[in-house]
């Protein structure tokens, strides 16, 4: 449970771009599929973006409580995929 709550410290920082994209994706396309897809390749590109800046650093803390680098940003897009997931339900709902 610590684990998740430390994961869930990290997505808080990327919380309100994860939102305006689904805000981008439901006024260009609101497939699921789609949705889940560009999820997936933010989230190889935000790895890729804190592997390669001087952000790198954040990722000691993690690899200090016992998450690798694979399990946290797998986390982060299953948890940012179920939140993706949900708001185009309620969008389509209501559209």
């Amino acid at each position: 449970m610590q684990q998740l709550m430390s994961i869930m410290a990290f997505y808080r920082s990327y919380v309100l771009w994860s939102f305006f994209i689904n805000i981008i994706i439901t006024a260009v396309n609101p497939d699921i599929f789609a949705a889940i897809v560009t999820k997936l390749l933010l989230t190889f590109f935000l790895w890729y973006l804190v592997n390669e800046t001087s952000t790198k650093r954040k990722l000691i803390f993690y690899k200090n409580l016992g998450i690798s680098t694979f399990k946290l940003f797998s986390v982060l897009f299953f948890v940012d995929v179920l939140i993706t997931i949900t708001f185009l339900l309620l969008i389509k709902e209501f559209i």
